[in-house]
């Protein structure tokens, strides 16, 4: 599937180095191409754009650590992991996190978990149950 066909979402974000790393470990996807102020970040079917927020607006943004949940956001990004427990370890290695395990649901074949990356984008991780 080339790039032009392949469904995506582009991600606004302060430190665009971070958070396309936050993803890249986490996700099966890889760093494609890279510029300065964004990274895009590929799986066989899915393409992530990570794209810089101007500066003028990120200055008035305040990350904290933990950061704060955009939990009102319109969109919630979903993506495959082979383990959501190996998800939540590294997720929190690399500043963001996942609930904790009693928080986790079944539902069509799948087991999910929503969590965080390091800027606070609420994002959903699952994996398919045998």
């Amino acid at each position: 599937m080339s790039d032009q066909q392949k469904p995506g979402a582009v991600l606004f974000a302060k430190d665009v180095t971070r958070i396309a790393r936050f993803y890249e470990e986490i996700v099966p996807m890889s760093v494609t191409h890279v510029e300065s102020e964004l990274i895009v970040l590929d799986s066989a079917d899915f393409q992530l754009v990570v794209h810089g927020i101007p500066a003028k607006i990120a200055r008035s943004i305040d990350i904290t650590s933990p950061p704060a949940l955009r939990e009102n956001a319109a969109m919630k990004l979903i993506f495959p992991v082979a383990s959501i427990e190996a998800a939540r370890a590294k997720a929190k290695a690399f500043g963001g996190g996942l609930h904790p395990r009693k928080k986790e649901f079944e539902a069509r074949g799948f087991r999910a978990c929503d969590g965080y990356d390091p800027e606070g984008n609420v994002v959903q991780f699952r994996e398919k149950l045998l």
